[in-house]
Order: C-alpha cells, then sequence, then structure tokens
C-alpha cells in the first residue's frame, strides 16, 4: 500500500534559470508563502513543483529537475490541491465537454462546478462517517457526530459572514451550493470573481475531511477584497489546522495578519553555480 504524506519538507529545482540558478526550499508544515517581484518565477516554481507532482512514477523522487522531501520522507507521495484566481473564459472545446451546463462561462465557474460534484461527496461521507460511529458502541458517538454535523455547519457559517454586507446566505436546505439573496436564488456562478475565488478556496479545503493535505495557490488575492485577503489564511486553517499551505503573493494584506515569518523571497531560496 502506497504510503501518503502528512506534507511537503523539502523543494529543490535544478537549473530553473539557464543551468545557472537553482532552487532549494525548506518548508514548514503550516504556511509557506513566496514573494518576489514581477518576473520573478515565482508561478514558474509553483508550476514546476505541481507539474511533478502530477507526473509523478513509482520510485522516482526526481523529475525534469525537481526533487520533493516529505514528511515523513518514505512516503510515496502526497495529497494536494491547486488554487488559481484568473477567471478567464472558458473557451477549450476540451474543457466544455466536460459540462453540459450552458451556465459556466468562466474558469471559475468550471471549478465550481467540480467542487459542487466533491462537495455532494464529501456530504455523503460525513453521514457514512456519521453511522459508523454511532454504531460502532462509543460512548461519545453522539458528542462526536454533532461535531461531524458542526464542521459543515461551521463551513456555512463563515460563507454567510463573508458574504453578509450583500445580503447572500447560503440555503441550508439544499445539498448543492445555492444561496438566498432577499428573496432570490443565487446560484454560484451568478457570484462576483472575488466571491467565487473565495467560495472555491473554501470548499476546496472543506471537502478534504479535515486530512492532511497540501494547498497550493496562485496569487489568490487577485479580486478578493482587502479584509477578505487579510483573513484568508486563517480561514484556511480555521477548516483544516493539517493543511500546508504553499502560496505565491504580491499583497502585504495577505501576509499582515502575522505571517511575516513564513514568508520566503525567491532570491532567498536562489542557490548560484
Amino acid at each position: 500500500m502506497k504510503k501518503t504524506a502528512d506534507y511537503i519538507k523539502r523543494i529543490e529545482i535544478d537549473s530553473l534559470w539557464s543551468g545557472r540558478r537553482h532552487v532549494v526550499w525548506n518548508l514548514q508544515p503550516g504556511v509557506n508563502i513566496l514573494s518576489g517581484v514581477n518576473g520573478v518565477g515565482k508561478s514558474t516554481i509553483l508550476n514546476r513543483v505541481v507539474k511533478q507532482l502530477l507526473e509523478f512514477r513509482d520510485m522516482e523522487r526526481s523529475l525534469d529537475g525537481v526533487t520533493i522531501t516529505y514528511s515523513p520522507e518514505d512516503a510515496d507521495g502526497v495529497k494536494f490541491d491547486v488554487i488559481r484566481s484568473f477567471d478567464r473564459a472558458v473557451v477549450s472545446s476540451e474543457l466544455l465537454s466536460k459540462v453540459s451546463d450552458l451556465k459556466l462561462q468562466t474558469e471559475l465557474d468550471l471549478q465550481l462546478y467540480m467542487l459542487q460534484r466533491r462537495y455532494l461527496d464529501y456530504q455523503v461521507n460525513l453521514s457514512n462517517r456519521m453511522i459508523a460511529l454511532l454504531t460502532s458502541g462509543d460512548k461519545e458517538a453522539q458528542q462526536r457526530a454533532q461535531e461531524m454535523v458542526g464542521e459543515k455547519a461551521h463551513f456555512q457559517n463563515i460563507v454567510d459572514d463573508l458574504f453578509s454586507p450583500t445580503g447572500k446566505t447560503i440555503k441550508r436546505d439544499e445539498n448543492e451550493i445555492r444561496f438566498q439573496q432577499y428573496g432570490e436564488v443565487i446560484e454560484p456562478y451568478q457570484l462576483s470573481s472575488g466571491e467565487k475565488q473565495m467560495l472555491i478556496i473554501l470548499l476546496t479545503v472543506l471537502v478534504q475531511n479535515h486530512e492532511h493535505y497540501v494547498l497550493f495557490m496562485d496569487e489568490p488575492e487577485v479580486s478578493l477584497h482587502f479584509e477578505w485577503q487579510q483573513r484568508l489564511i486563517s480561514l484556511v486553517l480555521d477548516l483544516n489546522p493539517n493543511v500546508q499551505v504553499i502560496l505565491t503573493t504580491h499583497s502585504p494584506a495577505v501576509i499582515m495578519a502575522g505571517w511575516q515569518d513564513c514568508v520566503s523571497d525567491v532570491e532567498d531560496i536562489i542557490v548560484e553555480d
């Protein structure tokens, strides 16, 4: 059976810039923020790591010049998600062929569509876990089952709080995510780009069921209100304390709520030949 890592300890990339400069980035189990001026290579580093994880083959710890060290070190891989923030129109026929919903017009819409499916799976899994717990004979089963129910309600409360200035609240009587706004039903595809972006991030974290995994985010602050940028990391860790966050950013607001010690400048992780 393959062993899944809790988090990534170290990323090394050989010859990122014409063979002269190499990346060595030692990571924390929690929050890791990569900063730097435009064009310095933040997104390139993130993309190379994600590409390696997607193409990882058994017994190959180094692929395309990228070496990843896990914790524990004998792990075979790691669970991860990638969130990119640019809300471009869906023009790829390959992407459009995956869905039949004509309401989907942008890449954020497509991400929301896919997350709706994962959200349904999450709820089925939650129900199964509760049934198994309540039939286990555990003396604390009732209390622990209530805590499980509370996870979903906590997510809904967070979203309601974030969206409260516009009067939107999640409909609690439906299995898919929909909103009420002054008596009208709102589909998630009708949200603003910033609202979609925040909903995507929080849903992605929720459906992991508090498991250890890695969340890559490339400039998540795009389209987010200043206050949401400040709260972003704290909200992610609130929903899942076991997530390792690896993100790139240009925004001081993302780090100003106590995450300064988690920041690495690209120049700080470069090793020159």
